[in-house]
């Protein structure tokens, strides 16, 4: 066990390294190229960051292990937005002001329905695949287009964190390589440890999927988000979330299942991937109150992520408390979310009446 614990971590330190080293010199790859820094922040870093989530769910369909490479987005979808957003908003209440972000607070919940859609007869095929990568190319596009019509407050503040010294693209492409092998080096550990981890403590794939290999490909946003929001770069802490999560079902799920059809378990369709879709929803009337975020509702996000893990691990270890622990989620914890959210929506529509 302590020899697939440390495997594990080794393999996720170098998913994290190897995306930083990716981003980074993808970047100034791309500010060589004389790309503008809000491209650069809207594509190359949010993509880039994602890679992790990326390399583990291709070497997961690709040697079967369906269960991990799902439980692998949807669980980095939901931590994305709860802890990674709620944290964010803790360390500094986040006010957007790129109307681009705050659009695509609806394509992110549009995507994961899709993704319910499409998995609701309980298999992603190739065509599902292929549908969803052709989404990721026409959202990109949007989001080239859309950036052309940002304030100058928000190009200013991507120009501060991407716009740096252009340098040797030499060096930069040395990143790129080296960056790039130590994210396959580390995907093989992280897909083996995981599985093996499974196996050993008698949970499925899924649950190790949703909960320590999501959380861990994630870290590359968490440094991203929790840096950004401490430097007071609002749209650059939002917009990294937003997109990561429209990134991983497009791209992560549809090139995971051209390399191999997956089968959608019944605990992912009907638990699972309907949470992730709240989640998403979740986000909506939080961007409609003057498109802020307070630390109020960052507490409201991690209480949530929180209620979340501990109903997968009760469940995993069928825990005799579990009845107890869903009837509680029944009963208490989802009628205060759902009053939560509809005072932010009365609050919306007040300070629109002011406005």
């Amino acid at each position: 066990m302590i020899a697939i614990l440390t495997t594990l971590a080794v393999g996720l330190g170098l998913l994290v390294l190897g995306a930083e080293l990716l981003v980074r010199g993808a970047s100034r790859l791309a500010a060589a190229a004389r790309l503008s820094p809000l491209v650069i922040g809207l594509t190359v870093v949010a993509y880039g960051t994602s890679t992790p989530e990326l390399a583990v769910s291709l070497d997961a369909a690709w040697q079967g292990a369906s269960d991990l490479s799902l439980g692998n987005v949807v669980g980095s979808n939901i931590f994305n937005v709860l802890f990674i957003l709620g944290l964010s908003a803790v360390v500094m209440p986040l006010l957007v002001a790129s109307q681009m972000v705050r659009r695509e607070v609806p394509i992110m919940i549009a995507t994961s329905c899709v993704l319910l859609a499409l998995a609701a007869d309980g298999t992603l095929s190739r065509l599902d695949g292929a549908l969803l990568v052709c989404g990721l190319v026409v959202y990109t596009i949007g989001a080239i287009v859309s950036s052309r019509r940002e304030t100058a407050d928000v190009r200013a503040e991507f120009a501060e964190a991407y716009g740096g010294t252009r340098g040797r693209r030499l060096g930069h492409a040395g990143l790129v390589l080296l960056g790039l092998v130590l994210l396959v080096v580390g995907t093989e550990w992280v897909v083996d440890s995981a599985v093996a981890l499974a196996r050993s403590v008698g949970v499925s794939e899924l649950v190790i999927g949703l909960t320590v290999v999501a959380a861990g490909t994630s870290l590359p946003e968490v440094a991203t988000s929790l840096l950004a929001a401490v430097r007071g770069q609002r749209d650059i802490a939002v917009g990294n979330v937003v997109g990561s999560c429209i990134y991983n079902i497009l791209a992560i799920l549809g090139m995971s299942t051209l390399v191999a059809p997956m089968t959608v378990s019944t605990a992912a369709l009907w638990f699972d991937l309907p949470a992730m879709v709240g989640v998403a929803l979740a986000c909506l009337p939080i961007f409609l109150t003057g498109a802020r975020i307070t630390r109020a509702e960052g507490v409201c996000l991690l209480v949530a992520y929180a209620a979340y893990t501990g109903y997968l691990l009760l469940d995993a270890s069928d825990h005799e408390q579990l009845p107890l622990y869903r009837t509680a989620l029944t009963v208490v914890l989802v009628p205060l979310a759902i009053v939560a959210l509809l005072e932010m929506l009365r609050r919306a529509r007040w300070s629109t009446r002011l406005q």
